[in-house]
C-alpha cells in the first residue's frame, strides 16, 4: 500500500489490512521526521533513501521476547568491557545515505559517539552504527532484510547479524563484504569490532 501523508487523520487505520504501509515522500525535513515518529511512539516507523516513509505495525510477543534476550546478551558484554554503547530497537539512526533506520540492536564505539555533538544525541543521531543486528520476524521478508543490511555496510557499518529464527540460521555481514551463513548451533564472534563477544543463538534462542 503506498499513499501520501496527507491520506491519513489516523495512522492506525492503515493497518486494518496488515503489513506494513509505505507512505510516498512527504518531504520532511529531519526534524519534521522525528516529530512525527514521536506523535506515533506505537510504530515502527523508518525513512529509506528515497524519503519513503515505512511504517510497521508493533511487533509480536514472540519477536519481542526474542529481541529482548538478544539485547541483553550485548548489555552484559558491554559493561564488562565499556567499550561502546548498546542501543535497542527503538532507537532511530540518520545514516550517510538519508535514510532513517531503527536495527533491532545496534553498538557505537565510545570514541565515535563521544565525537557526537550533545544536541545530535538527543534526536536519531547522524550516525551509522559499528554494529547492527536485523531480527527477522514472521511478516518480514529475507530479500528485504538483506538488502537493509547492505545499506548498512555501504554506510560504514563495520559488522552486520542478520538472524533468521524461522531457519535457525544466522547471515554475517562484514564490512570487506564477506557473508558467512552461521547456524544457531555454532558460535557467533564480535571479531574484530565487540572485541571478547561470543553468543550461541542455539541457547538465547530456544
Amino acid at each position: 500500500m503506498t499513499s501520501t501523508l496527507a491520506s491519513f487523520s489516523d495512522l492506525r487505520l492503515l493497518f486494518r489490512n496488515g503489513g506494513p504501509v509505505t507512505l510516498s515522500d512527504p518531504g520532511m525535513t529531519d526534524d519534521e521526521f522525528y516529530a512525527f515518529c514521536l506523535e506515533n511512539p506505537e510504530l515502527r516507523i523508518e525513512r529509506n533513501p528515497n524519503g519513503n516513509i515505512l511504517i510497521m505495525p508493533p511487533t509480536g510477543s514472540e519477536t519481542g521476547n526474542r529481541n529482548a534476550e538478544i539485547v541483553a546478551e550485548f548489555v552484559f558484554w558491554n559493561r564488562k568491557y565499556q567499550l561502546g554503547k548498546v542501543f535497542d530497537s527503538s532507537t532511530g539512526f540518520n545514516l550517510s545515505n538519508g535514510a532513517n533506520r531503527s536495527p533491532d540492536v545496534a553498538w557505537i564505539s565510545n570514541e565515535r559517539w563521544d565525537a557526537l555533538p550533545e544536541a545530535a544525541r538527543r534526536k536519531f543521531a547522524p550516525i551509522t552504527p559499528d554494529f547492527v543486528v536485523e531480527l527477522r520476524s514472521d511478516d518480514q521478508s529475507l530479500p528485504d532484510l538483506r538488502e537493509k543490511m547492505e545499506e548498512y555496510l555501504s554506510c560504514g557499518c563495520r559488522l552486520g547479524w542478520l538472524i533468521d529464527p524461522q531457519n535457525r540460521r544466522t547471515y554475517v555481514y562484514a564490512e570487506n563484504g564477506d557473508i558467512q551463513t552461521v547456524p544457531f548451533d555454532e558460535p557467533l564472534s564480535g571479531g574484530g569490532v565487540l572485541l571478547g563477544l561470543e553468543v550461541r543463538l542455539g541457547a538465547v534462542l530456544k
